[in-house]
């Protein structure tokens, strides 16, 4: 845009003998008769409620990240809701309009929109848009009607202008720094309850939060939560994985060249195969991202057990569980694997409170085969309404270990079979006097 001395300018080079005061009042005479008179409106309870983007930078994990901040601003009652959002494109705008709908109570009877790309698919001819899809879909489903305001008109929904920086600046000016996206949103919510609580003297001294109460009469039943879920079904490549936005998600790996049926939200991603779900997995938003679960690899695992220690679903498993592997499972990849299916059919917890157990006992000899069979232990007792603690041992189990750490170099073998044998017989059956017992210690270490 021309400023007045680059009008000024161009009028000397085209011949015309003015100066550059005459310039400038014929410049502030137009614009004062361009001057436009605003008629203040007036809103019924749950009519109107307006809707903007707005960008945010934020470091997320000490990562700088470019965000969206959805924002909403009923115009009865000034009331304001925002939401970070990945992107500004249709799912996100969507689910933001059902996180709304859903913490408010009800629905709006009209949205006001600017001419933003996931509202306004085109225009048709001066003053008509054509809604996109997703808007569409949205609208029919919650019920309110939608309109836009007039190209570079931000005046017409003047409530949401304002929210936006608004809403940014008290809640990011002196904190930009968080774990995760759900911990910024959080905290968003409550700067948001915080300004929402203030009492507002152009509105009878009543807050926003005791306005919109008295709107919730006005609003529109809200359904069921809308679904904004993307619908895709992906072949499943040679590393049993599906491409969804350029980031991989494993499956199965009996699945490797099928079609599945995932549904794509915004932070998950649930994968079916014939009308049942197979797994699920949190939604990644960088590129070429690898989300690996070690089960979905067991049947492969098997067949080559040494591909196990360098694998990507090896570096991504719970690090207790390669805790256990570096500590037990070295060169002993197959146990490990059938250790890894033994956690899926229980859980890791209970496998963590075997391994104690057994520590206890002997904690050079921890196998799978007898984490299974404390934890078939554990199941009986329960059965039996004996204990609920896994952990719990018996009195030869206890003395075994107390006399065991004294002679932790012998064979393992010997411990488990010929010394809790012995000691079997002492404790409980007492057929050997304790003078015995000392003897064939004697001459074990000789």
């Amino acid at each position: 845009m021309k400023k007045k001395i680059d009008i000024y300018e161009a009028l000397i080079e085209e011949g015309f003998d003015i100066g550059y005061t005459s310039v400038c009042s014929a410049i502030n005479a137009i614009n004062d008769k361009a001057k436009e008179a605003f008629i203040k409106a007036e809103y019924s309870q749950g009519d109107v409620c307006e809707f903007d983007w707005g960008d945010v930078r934020l470091f997320i994990a000490e990562e700088l990240k470019y965000l969206q901040l959805a924002v909403f601003t009923t115009a009865k009652s000034n009331y304001r809701y925002a939401v970070i959002m990945p992107k500004q494109n249709t799912q996100c705008f969507q689910e933001s309009h059902a996180k709304f709908f859903e913490h408010v109570g009800g629905v709006f009877k009209t949205m006001v929109y600017d001419n933003m790309k996931v509202a306004v698919k085109k225009f048709v001819g001066l003053n008509e848009k054509e809604p996109t899809e997703g808007l569409l879909k949205l609208s029919i489903y919650y019920g309110f009607k939608f309109r836009f305001c007039n190209v570079r008109r931000g005046n017409e929904k003047g409530h949401v202008e304002k929210s936006v920086e608004y809403i940014r600046r008290k809640a990011f000016s002196n904190k930009d720094n968080f774990e995760s996206v759900e911990e910024a949103n959080k905290y968003l919510e409550e700067v948001c309850l915080r300004l929402n609580k203030i009492l507002q003297t152009t509105r009878d001294n009543k807050s926003a939060i005791e306005l919109l109460e008295m709107e919730r009469e006005g609003l529109l039943q809200n359904p069921p939560i809308f679904d904004s879920a993307r619908i895709e079904e992906p072949r499943v490549d040679k590393y049993s994985t599906i491409l969804i936005d350029s980031c991989h998600y494993s499956v199965p790996d009996n699945l490797v060249g099928k079609k599945i049926f995932v549904k794509v939200y915004l932070n998950r991603i649930l994968c079916f195969y014939e009308n049942e779900k197979i797994c699920e997995h949190e939604k990644k938003h960088g590129l070429n991202e690898w989300t690996i679960k070690l089960e979905h690899y067991l049947k492969t695992l098997k067949k080559k057990p040494g591909a196990l220690a360098s694998s990507l679903a090896m570096k991504q498993i719970d690090p207790r569980l390669q805790k256990i592997y570096q500590d037990y499972y070295i060169k002993r990849e197959r146990e490990f694997i059938e250790l890894i299916q033994l956690i899926y059919e229980k859980n890791l917890e209970e496998i963590l409170q075997a391994i104690e157990v057994l520590k206890k006992i002997n904690p050079i000899d921890i196998t799978t085969e007898k984490i299974k069979a404390i934890c078939n232990r554990g199941e009986i007792r329960k059965e039996k309404g004996l204990t609920n603690d896994i952990s719990s041992t018996s009195e030869i189990d206890k003395y075994t270990a107390k006399i065991s750490s004294k002679i932790y170099g012998l064979n393992r073998t010997f411990i488990n079979y010929r010394f809790q044998f012995i000691y079997l017989c002492i404790i409980k059956c007492r057929l050997f006097p304790f003078c015995f017992l000392i003897y064939y210690l004697k001459m074990l270490r000789h």
